[in-house]
């Protein structure tokens, strides 16, 4: 049987703490994927190469984003039937997320397979770059059963309050992909398509050994044909918590490709610069997002099992550790930018391009920490139409008529195109933060560090 890692219990940083450290350095790992990819491109093969990887995880991240937002609603289902001990409608809940996800990665494979060139030529594309960006999107499409999967299990984990599997699970991962992205970029010389395989072969792996995991040292599933089944109530429960989550994440995502098509009309430099940005956007956000899922797990828990003031301190601690860390980035960001983009590319043009983007939309750092972790405390609430209606509103009605208009204006000035992510998250910012304030007077709680 699992160990069970209550957070509902002992002092609340202390708690917070041991649950997301592991949490954070699983989404580090994570986020090597396609920071590794870029890399290894951009150190053996040419700028197309480089413009095709980034525009091309653009696209995969956008599929990402949607499954983990699902298999967040499995972590908090999970987490509130473990913090009100619910055993039965617990396995129910686990037997279900899995086949739900299973079709779900199908159905967008599907899609993705079908569409993918269309939304290439939508983006703008640069022609020297498209066909290997196709074969980069065509290959990762083939591997989302993986990360799917994948996910379903770590989420599963996670509900029960247990991080630390999921980063065994993605570190051995990551190990291979570094391994195969040298072996096929380097030695095979294959270019966009050898980081494309580099990254399914190795969230295979990831996935066979979270299933072994499962299956041999917990009774959590057994993974025979017969315990494979759909409960109508788990469906839409799930559907309830994880589908409202997802669209918040198409929508922000579908507003950065937007970004991104904006930046191609600009030319193969701008196309990688835009990328080259959003690795470190992923990076210097991962404080955020694993404080966002952390504290979604722990409120949920807490909320279970009916101990809010706990999870309003759970809150207030994750925000200050997360700001901390977001601001070293953001420091980085404003006195060296220039080794910034070198990490991804020694072109001395697309450093100079990239430096007063870099400087601009750095303070998003700062923002969006701010509104990632109380959308994820929100997320255990169970109040996702809220978070996804801000994500919507923030994305379609406020980032994407900027993009629009100071393209069309300045469209030689990257520096202002840098200024809207800032600008958006700073407005989301002070709305969300009435809003929680807003229930928290309603339940007569406070956020505030004392146990």
């Amino acid at each position: 049987m699992i160990e069970e890692n209550s957070l509902t219990k002992g002092p609340t940083l202390k708690t917070l703490l041991v649950f997301v450290v592991p949490f954070l350095i699983a989404n580090v790992l994570q986020s090597l994927y396609g920071a590794i990819d870029l890399w290894v491109v951009g150190q053996y093969s040419e700028a197309s190469s480089v413009a095709a990887v980034s525009t091309g995880t653009q696209v995969t991240q956008i599929i990402t984003s949607l499954m983990t937002g699902l298999t967040l609603g499995s972590t908090i289902l999970v987490g509130q039937y473990i913090g009100s001990k619910q055993s039965e409608q617990l396995k129910a809940a686990i037997s279900t997320s899995l086949v739900l996800f299973f079709i779900v990665s199908c159905f967008i494979t599907a899609l993705m397979l079908l569409f993918e060139k269309e939304l290439l030529a939508l983006l703008n594309t640069p022609d020297s770059s498209f066909h290997e960006t196709m074969q980069y999107i065509t290959i990762c499409s083939l591997g989302n059963i993986f990360i799917c999967e994948y996910n379903a299990i770590s989420s599963i984990l996670r509900g029960y309050g247990d991080s630390k599997r999921p980063m065994y699970f993605v570190a051995i991962s990551c190990l291979c992909n570094v391994f195969l992205d040298i072996l096929f970029v380097k030695y095979f010389k294959m270019s966009v398509r050898g980081t494309a395989y580099a990254t399914i072969i190795s969230q295979a792996i990831s996935m066979v050994i979270a299933i072994m995991y499962l299956k041999r040292k917990t009774n959590i599933f057994d993974f025979k044909l017969s315990s494979f089944k759909l409960d109508r109530y788990q469906v839409k429960r799930l559907a309830s918590i994880g589908i409202p989550i997802s669209f918040q994440e198409l929508m922000v995502r579908i507003s950065f490709l937007y970004l991104t098509m904006m930046m191609n009309r600009c030319g193969l430099y701008a196309a990688a610069i835009v990328g080259i940005s959003s690795k470190f956007d992923v990076f210097a956000m991962l404080s955020a997002t694993s404080m966002a899922s952390a504290l979604s797990a722990m409120t949920a828990q807490n909320m279970g099992a009916h101990q809010m003031k706990r999870a309003n301190r759970s809150l207030y601690y994750g925000l200050s550790f997360a700001l901390v860390i977001a601001s070293c980035f953001f420091l980085w960001a404003q006195w060296s930018p220039e080794t910034m983009i070198g990490l991804f590319s020694k072109d001395a043009t697309v450093i100079s391009t990239g430096i007063p983007f870099f400087k601009t939309c750095s303070y998003d750092y700062l923002f969006v920490t701010i509104v990632f972790c109380l959308n994820g405390y929100l997320n255990g609430r169970e109040k996702t139409v809220w978070t996804m209606v801000s994500c919507s509103s923030g994305a379609l009605l406020l980032r994407m008529p900027m993009v629009y208009y100071l393209s069309h204006h300045y469209p030689s000035q990257l520096g202002m195109l840098g200024c809207v992510a800032p600008i958006v998250s700073c407005i989301m910012a002070i709305y969300t933060l009435i809003y929680v304030l807003y229930l928290n007077k309603k339940d007569n709680t406070v956020i505030f560090p004392g146990e």
